[in-house]
């Protein structure tokens, strides 16, 4: 995280206008959602009369003043201010009075606005009181002075005059700075129109240019909203294209600016960051002498060509051409058709990398491509926008949902005189691009483009041959990634999505969707809110991995609804449906990613579903996706607060998916309460009294002791086994109240746990089979002690893996349980995060030859017991996925398993087995022998840096490894 991005949003937020500009810095999440202002499209459609005023507060002075008067500052109150509030007071008195038999989660702030402009209270009507109290008061202070006469009424003795007979306080008048940072934060979010606006920032921009302290405030803001709102950069570059016109220095200064930037982000290898200021000089391409942006995106694809020809599998050239062909279209549209050859000879060139196929792209396929009931068949990022810019280029490049700006906008406006006749253009900066190229510092793999709602019959969203969806998905998702540090803003911005496109982009939102059609008739428009569906979806569906933690993508989705419910809600629905439609021909890791996503939303809104839309899938087997998916959900929400709340919210149907006896909201029986049927339960009972009182080691020895002569007397091979059972149900019965009780049991018992780990391989599988069968009708639990006892090293990798993918998966049809694949992965993302710590151990500056050695040995045996890990996992799944595995066979020949349940335990283990080819070959090229030596070398190729910078490196390298791993 950037502190200077915090304080972008927290100083001055970017909000749809001024009168919500403080909600929009630090709205809560659960706050109700504000009434939509006027945006700019709504002025150029000509709908502001229909539209609220903005809500206003009487204690908020800022949000009770016109956005074009200055605003007084905290330090000073005016005297007349304390006439405003009486005022205020007695305004809000008549709106409580208005709204005293209304609900209170029914007073709106649409409601509330639109009532005190129905009352029609004037200046009179309030100063001479009306009714309330104090109006008497106000009339004698403002008529004559009858009442302070000698001779009057008033007999109050001599009373000091209310105001000064001197001359009134000069207005507060907003500095040049602060003015400037409101005005470029808020184009494109105010009722006015862009192009207006960018002319008025740039005049008075020029008018205090000679200013230190306002020429640094202004373009500090503006490369902080270049990297922090990205929807806002043809609009912040318009400001600085008319700025050029009225003072040239405005725009050498931006460029300069922009280019130290832009060649830091090459440097560091930060690529999102380059493309939004290779976007930013794209829409400055009119400025720019000779072949300006596109000189430097030919210099661009010379370095993808050594890159590809040094290593064809080379994911950095792939960034590259991306960014490429995603800052054409801007540089078209600033240019007009001066760069059109230019861009056509780029478009051939980039064809060749574009249609190439890597390896992995055949392992980040969302949808099974075998099947026809795909939502959407697989396309590479690069090769479909190589495709749209080609029909675009084929059609004259008419680019439309990008805004437009007139390049003679101030020559009309103001005399010719005043202006020179033909703007100055400036030089395009040189940059340089280091070799090696620094590939960044997360992993870069190839994407696959992803969307719910792209082959609909109604349109809601660009078409997959059209540039608009690229252009606006990329947009989207680069506000997602680079607001990651605010998910309310983030939100708002997305919400108003439609106010930075051109005006027929975008339907008036929250159209609905079965009249969609017949409000947009012929016109090519869309609902903005299933492109922002559409957007975050393809984000948390993202393969092999996805950009930030996953809870993240989920904390935004609640936002935007708790945001605009009414708009967001129904779009949301339609893609539920949609995934849940297609579940049995998605990619197994991202079933699990919505099972996630979807119990954790409905516990966010009170856990209210339409289950009655499911209850035809409950006649189906356990072993069917959409109801294995039912299941799973149940148990998650479960996890989320408890068995009888869930039940509340099912229909009848559904009650017998969860069993009753989990509505006690007791702890599991304990087996040894039974003595009859269960040996070892007195030394069972022991041993809990035992772990209760923290006795001593050798008491609790005694007590194992005894159960080992039991075991021995009846004939048991191995007595570690039933004594480990024994000690491990007790460490889960005395811990059964919480996972805090079950962690301070297992820091009693852990040098005791660790002698039995080490002295036997089926004592330490026995250690995981004792969890999960105290635990069995909460399997939930056990995952998460498991997670603890891996923590402590008490239990390897490789032993849960076997226990769960072995004895316990029966003939496949664990593979359904929810469960088994979080433990699974539990497991395998442990295994490795370890490795990429030892790798970012090993490309630390200042390392000597012993720690070298030391680190790299450490590294190679890690290594391959991450391959061995992997392989054994491979080597289960493909017997259930090819049908060769011996316990299915058996059960099929025997007639225990259906011939549909057998073809399903086969769809499972085939889903099973691509997550984990797909997670080994990122490991691979994450941690394996060719990805650490081009690491070492790019080190080598760096300058020494100081130590705090190197201790900063280090710190990001920490933040950039706990970003890898997901929180999967």
């Amino acid at each position: 995280m950037h502190p200077e991005r915090v304080s972008l949003i927290r100083d001055g937020p970017s909000s749809i206008n001024d009168a919500r500009a403080c909600q929009a810095a630090g709205s809560d999440a659960s706050s109700p959602e504000q009434p939509r202002t006027a945006s700019r499209r709504d002025v150029e459609a000509g709908s502001v009369a229909n539209r609220s005023s903005p809500p206003r507060h009487r204690h908020d002075r800022s949000r009770t003043r016109s956005r074009d008067r200055p605003l007084y500052p905290d330090c000073y109150t005016p005297r007349s201010s304390r006439r405003d509030r009486a005022n205020d007071s007695i305004q809000t008195s008549r709106v409580r009075h208005l709204f005293k038999d209304v609900p209170i989660e029914e007073r709106g702030i649409s409601a509330l606005v639109s009532s005190m402009t129905d009352m029609d209270v004037g200046k009179d009507d309030r100063y001479r009181g009306s009714g309330h109290r104090g109006g008497n008061k106000r009339r004698r202070d403002d008529e004559d002075d009858y009442h302070y006469s000698p001779g009057g009424r008033d007999r109050r003795g001599p009373q000091r005059r209310r105001y000064d007979d001197g001359p009134p306080r000069r207005r507060y008048e907003e500095p040049a700075p602060a003015k400037l940072r409101r005005m470029i934060l808020h184009i494109a979010s105010s009722t006015k129109l862009p192009q207006d606006e960018a002319i008025e920032i740039a005049e008075y921009l020029r008018d205090h240019f000679d200013e230190e302290d306002a020429r640094a405030e202004f373009y500090d803001t503006l490369v902080q909203l270049i990297i922090e709102q990205p929807l806002k950069i043809p609009f912040v570059a318009a400001v600085i294209f008319y700025g050029n016109q009225v003072k040239t220095e405005i725009a050498a200064e931006a460029i300069k600016r922009a280019g130290d930037l832009l060649q830091e982000a090459v440097n560091t290898g930060q690529w999102k960051e380059f493309k939004l200021f290779m976007r930013f000089f794209a829409c400055l391409a009119g400025l720019f002498e000779e072949d300006g942006v596109f000189a430097f995106l030919g210099q661009l694809f010379d370095t993808v060509i050594d890159l590809q020809s040094a290593n064809e599998n080379d994911v950095v050239g792939i960034e590259l051409v991306k960014i490429i062909l995603l800052t054409i279209p801007y540089a078209i549209v600033a240019s007009g058709s001066r760069y059109h050859e230019k861009a056509q000879e780029l478009l051939n060139n980039t064809g060749i990398v574009a249609g190439n196929m890597l390896p992995m792209e055949s392992l980040i396929h969302t949808y099974d491509n075998e099947n026809e009931n795909k939502v959407i068949g697989y396309h590479s990022v690069i090769g479909l926008l190589q495709q749209q810019l080609t029909k675009e280029s084929e059609s004259g490049w008419d680019l439309a949902c990008i805004p437009k700006f007139d390049p003679e906008a101030i020559q009309k406006k103001q005399s010719e005189d005043t202006l020179p006749t033909a703007p100055p253009t400036h030089a395009f900066p040189t940059f340089t691009i280091p070799s090696p190229v620094n590939p960044g510092p997360k992993p870069l793999f190839p994407e696959a483009y992803f969307s719910l709602f792209a082959n609909h019959e109604n349109g809601t969203v660009p078409k997959i041959d059209d540039i608009a969806a690229s252009l606006i998905r990329d947009a989207i998702v680069d506000t997602i990634d680079q607001l990651d540090f605010n998910r309310d803003a983030a939100a708002k911005f997305l919400i108003e999505l439609d106010s930075y496109w051109s005006l027929d982009t975008f339907a008036k939102r929250g159209t609905p969707f079965d009249k969609f059609r017949d409000v947009v008739g012929d016109k090519i428009m869309y609902k903005s809110e299933d492109m922002i569906i559409d957007a975050i979806f393809s984000q948390l569906f993202k393969l092999p991995t996805a950009e930030h933690k996953l809870v993240y993508y989920h904390s935004l989705i609640t936002s935007c609804c708790k945001l605009a419910p009414q708009v967001i809600a129904p779009s949301l629905g339609r893609a539920i449906r949609t995934v849940y439609q297609s579940l049995y021909v998605m990619d197994l890791e991202l079933s699990y990613r919505f099972l996630d996503w979807f119990t954790h939303h409905l516990s966010n809104f009170e856990f209210r579903w339409r289950w009655t839309e499911w209850i035809g899938e409950l006649e189906l087997s356990k072993l069917h996706p959409k109801k294995a998916f039912i299941n799973a959900a149940l148990d998650k929400e479960i996890r989320l607060s408890f068995a009888k709340r869930i039940r509340s919210t099912l229909p009848s149907e559904m009650n017998d998916l969860i069993p009753a006896r989990l509505d006690e909201d007791n702890s599991p029986d304990f087996k040894y309460d039974n003595p009859v049927d269960v040996p070892y339960s007195a030394q069972a009972k022991t041993l809990i009294q035992q772990l209760k009182k923290k006795a001593p080691a050798e008491e609790v020895q005694e007590t194992i002791d005894q159960i080992h002569q039991l075991a021995t007397d009846q004939g048991v091979t191995d007595v570690l086994i039933p004594s480990t059972d024994a000690f491990v149900t007790a460490i889960c019965r005395l811990g059964a109240k919480s996972l805090a009780h079950v962690l301070s049991c297992i820091e009693r018992g852990k040098d005791r746990l660790l002698q039995v780990a080490g002295a036997s391989e089926p004592a330490r599988r026995q250690i995981v089979a004792s969890v999960f069968e105290y635990w069995k009708d909460q399997p939930g639990v056990a995952v998460r002690i498991i997670d603890m006892l891996l923590n402590y090293t008490i239990l390897a990798p490789m032993t849960v893996i076997q226990w769960v993918l072995g004895e316990s998966l029966g003939a496949g049809e664990g593979l359904a349980e929810s469960w088994v694949y979080e433990i699974v992965s539990i497991t395998v993302a442990k295994v490795s995060s370890r490795n990429r710590q030892i790798v970012n151990s090993r490309v630390e500056k200042g390392l000597t030859q012993e720690m070298i050695d030391m680190v790299e040995g450490t590294l190679a045996t890690d290594r391959e017991a991450a391959r061995e890990l992997f392989k054994y996992i491979e080597d289960v799944l493909r017997g259930f996925a090819q049908g060769s595995s011996d316990r299915l066979i058996e059960k099929e020949t025997n007639g225990e398993l259906s011939k549909e349940d057998a073809e399903f335990i086969k769809s499972w283990g085939k889903r099973w087995h691509t997550v984990f080819v797909r997670k080994s070959a990122v490991e691979e090229a994450v941690v394996g022998e060719q990805a650490v030596e081009a690491r070492i070398k790019l080190l080598a190729a760096e300058p020494d840096l100081e130590p705090e910078a190197m201790d900063t490196d280090n710190a990001n390298g920490a933040a950039a490894e706990e970003v890898a791993t997901n929180g999967d």
